[in-house]
């Protein structure tokens, strides 16, 4: 119909997205002072099935190991601990890299507490893979680093947006696609913090492969409406979109659970992560909006093999995360 011609050409884009289309998740560096120069250091890595993020810190040269290293792998990642001494005058002044986080879309959080009770939060990122430790920073520097790791987890994370986007398609009036961003926003909103905060559990797993069903099932419900059949999504918009949300929640706080946090940073994280989500979603809301409205005054008729194309191609790309990720459930 309108947008068909610009929506094409996106959806052809997407098949060169990895057929995992997961969220980039962080990986966690917590380094802990237990007396002068001595720290333990917890590093965690994100891992999906066998493989590890390929992720490694560089350390000063003056900390050296005084016990033997231990590792162990726990679901979505593995985990190293070490004791390190680093002499008489410690981390401070120092600085810390993280090797090969150049090459990747995931962040570092690092977290170092000291003996006396300062601490240092950094969140680091493929455009700034180091830190200078200098004990406690500026509340306003650690909470701009979640909101942006909120914005670019909604952003990288493609079959979230495309269910954004399946909805923005089918609900096309602006006071019921207002209602059903609202109730998709609270519903991932509250599985998120009963997630990260321990309350609910649920497998990574089955949740991936139940969103990309969630896509697979606004992709049909697109192609009903263009053969003019009224579907469960456009009678009740915001029972779906309140419905899957809840689950897609699950998916958002893998990057903040699956993970972990300090304890005493959940509270922070959870509100400027979900800040920073729900930035990036009206972003792309706002995008898709802009691009509808161009579409209008640049395309006055398509064929119709065009106007179903972008139903069939989300609708492909979804079948396919669907069975890849059921795939791997063994």
């Amino acid at each position: 119909m309108t947008l068909r011609l610009l929506l094409v050409l996106a959806a052809l884009l997407l098949w060169t997205v990895p057929g995992t289309a997961h969220e980039s998740r962080p990986a966690y560096l917590q380094v802990v002072e237990t007396q002068s120069g001595r720290y333990d250091v917890l590093w965690k890595r994100p891992q999906q099935g066998d493989l590890t993020l390929g992720l490694r810190v560089m350390w000063p040269a003056e900390c050296r190991d005084v016990a033997p290293s231990a590792a162990q792998t726990v679901p979505g990642a593995r985990i190293e601990r070490r004791l390190f001494d680093c002499g008489a005058s410690g981390l401070i002044g120092q600085r810390i890299t993280i090797g090969g986080l150049a090459g990747t879309f995931t962040d570092v959080l690092v977290r170092v507490e000291f003996s006396d009770g300062r601490d240092q939060t950094n969140l680091l990122s493929p455009a700034s893979p180091s830190m200078e430790i200098r004990g406690r920073r500026p509340g306003t520097e650690i909470a701009a680093e979640y909101f942006i790791m909120g914005v670019k987890h909604i952003l990288l994370g493609i079959d979230h947006l495309l269910f954004v986007l399946g909805l923005v398609l089918i609900v096309r009036s602006t006071r019921p696609l207002v209602k059903t961003i609202t109730a998709f926003t609270l519903s991932h909103s509250i599985t998120l913090v009963l997630a990260t905060l321990g309350f609910v559990h649920v497998p990574q797993a089955p949740v991936e492969a139940v969103i990309a069903l969630s896509i697979l099932f606004l992709a049909s419900e697109l192609a009903r409406r263009n053969c003019g059949e009224s579907g469960l999504t456009a009678r009740c918009p915001w029972l779906v979109a309140f419905s899957f949300g809840l689950l897609h929640g699950f998916g958002f706080a893998g990057a903040l659970s699956e993970v972990g946090l300090p304890e005493t940073d959940i509270p922070l994280a959870l509100l400027l992560f979900n800040l920073g989500v729900e930035a990036g979603q009206l972003l792309f809301v706002a995008a898709v909006l802009a691009l509808l409205w161009c579409g209008r005054r640049l395309v006055t008729s398509a064929p119709r093999w065009l106007q179903d194309a972008p139903a069939y191609a989300v609708g492909s790309l979804a079948a396919f995360w669907l069975i890849e990720r059921v795939a791997a459930f063994g």
